[in-house]
This record gives C-alpha cells, structure tokens and sequence, in this order.
C-alpha cells in the first residue's frame, strides 16, 4: 500500500489520516489537521458470521482496541483537546451486499461519552480509514492475516460457546419437565380448594383461590406461562450451540487449508 493522506470533512475541521506501510495485519494512520494521534485499521470477522473474515475494524490509538488497552496519553484527541477517546468501527457488508458501519461505543478515557459533536468527528474519521483500507489491494493479505492470527482465540470462545449453550437447553429442558408436574398439582389443588369453598366458605381457602400474589391462581398462571417459555428458550439455545459449533468447525477446516488469497470482501463502499 502506498502511503496517502486522506482529508477528512468533520464538524472540528478537516482531518488529515496519513496511512503507513502495511504492519503485518494492521495499516496505522497518523492523523493530523482537526485531531491528533492514530487510528488502527485490521481484518476481522463479519459481525453474525464469525468464522468469515469479510470485514475491517478502525479502532482509535496505535494498538487494536479490541485485544490491547492503550495508555491514555497515547489516546487520539481533537487538535485543541486534551481528552484522549476509544472505541472502534467496524465495516461490513449485509445480506443484499450494501456497506454497514457499526460502531463500539465511543468514551473518553475515564469512560464518559463524547459531545454529539465530538461523537461525529471519531465516526468520521473511523469509516474514512476502515473505508480505505477495505478498497485497498492489500485488504485479501490484512484479512488473511487476521484470520491467522484471530483464529485460535476465536476457537476456544466457540467451543466454550457451544458447550454453554448446550448446557443451558439442557437446563431448561430439564426446568420445563419439572414446571409440567408442578403445574397439574396446582390446577388439582385449586379445583380441591373451589370444592370445599363451594361446601364451606372460608377466607384461608378464598385467599388461595382468587387473583393475588402467591396464591394458587397465580401460582398456576405462571407455571402455564414458564413451561412454553421454557420450551422455546431451549430451542433457541440449541440452535446458538449449534451455530457456535458450525462456525467453530469452518475456521477448523480453514486452518487445515493451505492459506489462499481471498479476493476483496469489502469493494467500494457507495
């Protein structure tokens, strides 16, 4: 990659965004003009595909946010600022192909959020640099990279994944069984309690009948309301653990492969 100054329009001024050479995995932009610091710009993985490294994360400093904590003095700032700002944007393409910016939440160093004007200056400069980068000719070398060195963390938070979804269908399998029972012995308690309600009037069995908490007929509408959510809530566990495992098992096949260079997953981003 060649080395380029981006100007960048913000509501402080322009921007200037320097890009270095290429630094294994990350191209680092020095900016000058409205802010001062750098912007670091990496691979990374399609926000609801994890094993598809298709997307470019821009994050503010001189190290990859999402993996290093950077020192506060090293954090960028606006030129007359003295308040250094984290946070990251990520560049990916949606289902019918259009670009997609999502963005981490942007703090100071102390974590208070940005000024709505200051909040527009980061974003700026963040998709400018994630936008180069994503129509650069080095961006199917960056996503491999990435893909090389993210792969072995991705993997144990995965497996880790799969596993404690399963676990929890599991569970609330196991909750929705023991609700089924509970809830046919409360519905025989409350038909027992009308029964000799209707022979012999008594608040105590009144108090178990009617609508309040803890009596019988909430005891029975909770139990009817648990068992499906139960049902349902374990369903959608394993179909978490399931998506965890399939993308577990594709980065394993991917680290099998000899590594091959990807054409641009990010090309233009208008």
């Amino acid at each position: 990659m060649t080395s380029p100054t981006l100007t960048i329009d913000t509501p402080a001024g322009p921007v200037h965004a320097t890009a270095g050479p290429r630094d294994a995995d990350a191209v680092v932009f020095e900016l000058g003009g409205a802010m001062r610091g750098s912007v670091h710009v990496t691979g990374t993985t399609d926000p609801q595909r994890w094993d598809q490294f298709t997307a470019v994360r821009a994050c503010l400093g001189p190290v990859n946010a999402f993996k290093t904590t950077t020192p506060d003095e090293d954090l960028p700032r606006l030129a007359r600022g003295r308040t250094g700002y984290r946070g990251s944007l990520t560049l990916y393409r949606d289902d019918t192909d259009r670009p997609q910016a999502s963005v981490h939440p942007l703090s100071t160093a102390t974590d208070h959020p940005p000024t709505e004007k200051t909040e527009a200056v980061l974003t700026a400069v963040l998709r400018a640099c994630a936008e180069h980068v994503a129509q650069s000719a080095d961006l199917p070398a960056i996503l491999e990279a990435s893909r090389q060195h993210d792969t072995p963390g991705l993997l144990r938070f995965l497996t880790w994944s799969a596993s404690y979804h399963q676990a929890e269908a599991v569970r609330l399998e196991r909750e929705a069984r023991t609700a089924l029972p509970a809830r046919k012995a409360a519905e025989a308690a409350w038909r027992t309690a009308a029964r000799w309600l209707s022979v012999s009037p008594d608040p105590v069995l009144l108090l178990m009948l009617v609508d309040r908490p803890d009596s019988l007929t909430q005891k029975i509408r909770g139990l009817q309301w648990w068992v499906p959510y139960c049902v349902s809530a374990a369903a959608e566990e394993y179909e978490r653990a399931r998506r965890a495992q399939k993308e577990a098992d594709s980065l394993r096949a991917q680290q099998r492969r000899r590594p091959r260079c990807p054409r641009p997953a990010l090309v233009g981003t208008s």
